[in-house]
């Protein structure tokens, strides 16, 4: 007993001294916590795991209160509970108090906060048009948006498939009354009144002439009304007001706008369904009378005589803005290939809709959808595997699929004949109560196919690799299960942007190989923007709507031209088209060489964009340009198909900011001149890279500007060093003055032993 009295004295002091070392140890924690700073940090716990949001919140509370000490704490430091589209919580933290949450299980990431500009038509920030002023990023409104007073002043003229006048993107609040030199005319018709114009809609023409199939007007408004949606998509994109708290059902949310937010809006409706070439001609005729400053058609043709009317716009100073086409990957499809067009090639932007897969076995894949539900994302359900030509539309509907989610897995393209007919599948899925769909094929950019359709029922597009990890767990486990998330929108540099559309088409043109085609490319990959409030669009309740093509990617283009012009009145089409592709990047935001799309992705090249990505504010301050009259454009459409010496039409010295050359057997010699639109006193060197295959010469190799000499041309001699029958190669011709100006131009030979020669065997 006495031992024992002998041993408790010194255990309790040590106890005493520990617990003294703990409190100085706690209190020295609390005043280091209370000496940092606290910032908001945002947490993520995954994938919400209760139905019911109040536990969800419950939980948040009780995550931060085992840190911080107490619940009055937590909810003295929570800022946002985000219990509905994903689990987790912002909070104003110390970094050390981060750190801590960051190491509790089922925390996913602990990131610090950063300060975001809203986004919907996210591409007009991303090519650089920013809007205004972000104290935060200490950013400034665009140099060339302020310079061409957002456009206003600039009439653009649409020919599409008409307008839907109450879109906000057409309000006229703060318009003065139209530019003096319009001369246009608001033509009334079905449900389409004088009074539906407006100082920003200032003029709609319709024409359903007897070249208009009589079955495409059913259905649709005998007016400038426009009842498919495409017309007003691209008008609001070219040159639609300043609309704000935008979304797609939550997606994408931020402010909608238009290149030139405060040019004046002219349409002229020849499309129902399918456009006309005599409705478009005379849409062009009435648009280069009425006064339009620029002229937009998102549309499609590789007619001579839409082409000729074009000409008759350019050379009266309108600079005409095409769509490539939509056949891509597959080369030798651009459309719109006469010279004088601006050919528009479509990009992807730096946002992402992501979507969790989550199998049974609990792993889980990453993928892209437009899903956007207020329940059903957080539930498991049967996955029904359907293989090959089981993936079937007449074979899906014989099955019960209620409640169910359908996969169709397809091993690779070719592997069914025909292949299986998606967008329908995914209505049957639909009409028959299914739960969800996925699918498995190459990367189309097609989300948006499937959203508008219905948000509320994931349709998900596998890779497919993916899809056979997916394939390989059906065939392991009796009833495969599968939970489908909710989609949230991401955007900035983790984002690989931009990249080369599947669907855009591609060069070389198979009718002028002479002339490089598309010249330049542009945002046309899930463009929000205003939509008709018809048909589809009016039984989903929505404004804006999604859709992709290069349709999107030219009224992009024909935004920033009317820019352009504002701020350059004396250019003429040739140059601004110069402008634009002399300066246009051809890496993406990351420094990486631009990709392109496709059954398998790969570096872009000039039959890809061009020239490269659009660079609005580059493009305003060019240094040097490469005109042409519209004289020299006539000569080359009048020489047979665009051919002439070296397959080249006559004279091969087009004066274009690009030199395509589809026929070099031994050597070319090609004249180019350009005009010095910087300052006056320069000096421009040369920088060759030439095609592999292909030596290369400039002479001069140096061009010195001055006020009295403001033109000079240089000749390109291209040698071939093989003797081949050979596929195309790519280069480029860039002066540069040692400072700002860097004018490149994009170069395509193809070296022959025969020039006539077909590559199809």
């Amino acid at each position: 007993m006495a031992r024992f009295s002998e041993l408790r004295a010194p255990c309790l002091l040590l106890l005493l001294v520990f617990l003294l070392q703990s409190s100085l140890r706690l209190q020295l924690s609390q005043g280091l916590e209370q000496s940092q700073q606290r910032r908001v940090y945002i947490v993520y716990l995954g994938e919400r795991q209760q139905e019911d949001v109040s536990l969800v919140t419950s939980l948040h509370h009780d995550l931060l209160a085992s840190v911080l000490g107490s619940k009055e704490a937590a909810l003295e430091s929570i800022v946002h509970s985000y219990r509905h589209g994903f689990s987790g919580f912002s909070a104003m933290l110390t970094e050390s108090q981060a750190r801590k949450i960051q190491k509790l299980p089922g925390v996913v990431s602990v990131k610090e906060n950063t300060m975001v500009r809203m986004h919907t038509t996210r591409s007009w920030d991303f090519l650089g048009l920013s809007m205004g002023v972000d104290i935060k990023q200490e950013q400034q409104p665009n140099e060339l948006l302020a310079a061409a007073n957002h456009g206003d002043g600039m009439i653009i003229g649409v020919i599409d498939s008409g307008v839907w006048p109450e879109s906000q993107s057409f309000a006229d609040d703060g318009y003065g009354p139209p530019p003096s030199k319009w001369k246009g005319t608001c033509q009334t018709g079905a449900n389409f009144s004088a009074h539906d114009c407006n100082r920003k809609l200032i003029g709609a023409r319709w024409y359903a002439g007897a070249d208009i199939d009589r079955r495409f007007l059913q259905g649709d408004f005998l007016s400038a009304r426009d009842s498919h949606g495409h017309g007003t998509h691209t008008a609001s994109t070219a040159g639609g007001n300043v609309v704000h708290n935008t979304s797609f059902f939550g997606l994408a949310a931020g402010t909608a706008r238009g290149g030139a937010p405060r040019a004046r809006i002219a349409v002229y409706k020849a499309c129902w369904g399918t456009c006309s070439t005599a409705s478009v001609l005379k849409g062009i005729d009435h648009a280069i009378h009425d006064g339009v400053d620029v002229l937009s058609l998102s549309l499609g043709s590789t007619d001579e005589m839409a082409a000729l009317g074009t000409l008759g716009a350019v050379a009266r100073g309108v600079p005409v803005i095409m769509a490539a086409g939509n056949d891509g990957p597959t080369e030798q499809t651009v459309q719109n290939s006469s010279p004088w067009l601006l050919t528009v090639a479509a990009t992807t932007v730096d946002r992402s809709f992501l979507t969790v897969i989550t199998l049974g076995d609990n792993r889980q894949f990453v993928a892209q959808s437009m899903y956007v539900a207020d329940k059903g994302g957080d539930e498991f359900s049967q996955l029904l595997y359907y293989f090959n030509d089981r993936c079937d539309l007449d074979y899906i509907n014989s099955t019960d699929i209620h409640g169910k989610v359908v996969f169709c897995y397809t091993p690779g393209p070719g592997s069914v004949s025909p292949p299986p007919k998606y967008a329908d599948i995914a209505a049957t899925v639909r009409r028959n109560g299914g739960k969800g769909f996925i699918f498995s094929q190459n990367n189309l950019d097609s989300l948006d196919l499937y959203a508008i359709k219905g948000p509320a029922l994931p349709c998900v597009p596998l890779d497919f690799k993916t899809s056979y990890q997916i394939a390989v767990y059906c065939n392991r486990i009796g009833i495969p299960k599968i939970k489908i998330s909710t989609t949230r929108t991401t955007s900035g540099s983790e984002i690989v942007a931009p990249r080369i559309a599947s669907f855009s088409s591609r060069g070389p043109s198979p009718i002028y190989p002479g002339v490089l085609k598309p010249d330049i490319a542009a945002p046309g990959v899930y463009i929000l923007a205003a939509a008709a409030q018809s048909s589809a669009y009016k039984s989903l309740g929505v404004s804006y709507v999604f859709d992709s093509g290069t349709s999107m990617a030219c009224p992009h283009i024909s935004g920033i031209v009317a820019l352009l012009k504002s701020v350059h009145p004396d250019w003429s089409p040739a140059a601004l088209k110069s402008a634009l592709m002399t300066t246009a990047h051809t890496m993406d935001s990351n420094g990486v060489p631009i990709e392109a799309n496709g059954n398998r992705a790969k570096i872009a090249d000039p039959f890809d964009y061009g020239a490269g990505s659009v660079n609005p504010t580059k493009a305003a301050d060019p240094g040097l340009i490469y005109d042409i009259s519209a004289s020299d454009y006539l000569e080359f459409f009048n020489c047979p198909q665009g051919f002439g010496p070296n397959n080249n039409c006559t004279p091969p010295d087009l004066n274009l900011p690009s030199i395509a050359i589809p026929g070099l057997k031994t050597s070319v010699m090609v004249v180019r001149t350009v005009t010095n639109v910087g300052q006056p006193n320069a000096v421009y060197k040369a920088f060759l890279e030439p095609p592999p295959g292909v030596k290369m010469a400039v002479e001069p190799a140096v061009l010195v500007f001055s006020n009295a000499r403001r033109v000079q041309s240089f000749k390109v001699t291209f040698r071939a060093t093989r003797r081949i029958q050979g596929s195309y190669t790519f280069g480029s011709l860039a002066w540069h003055d040692g400072g700002a100006h860097l004018v490149r131009i994009p170069i395509a030979v193809r070296v022959v032993i025969e020039e006539l020669y077909s590559d199809a065997s």
